[in-house]
């Protein structure tokens, strides 16, 4: 299982907790080399973990915070 998969399981209570709020089979995340790019905006609003960290290929890196 990839990590970030591993890392926003643990946000939200485990693997399973999160592929039912994905409406998705828990072995799912098994054949996933990463998270598919249209599951990732639903990924992170169920996580909190950020497209930017999630997909950088896809979103590029995170935006500089504005000062």
């Amino acid at each position: 299982m990839i990590e970030i998969v591993e890392i926003a399981a643990a946000k939200v209570g485990g693997v399973v907790a999160l592929s039912r709020e994905l409406g998705i089979k828990h072995s799912s995340f098994h054949s996933w080399p990463r998270v598919p790019a249209e599951r990732v905006l639903e990924f992170e609003r169920i996580t909190g973990v950020s497209r930017h960290v999630i997909r950088p290929d896809v979103f590029g890196p995170a935006p500089e915070p504005a000062e």
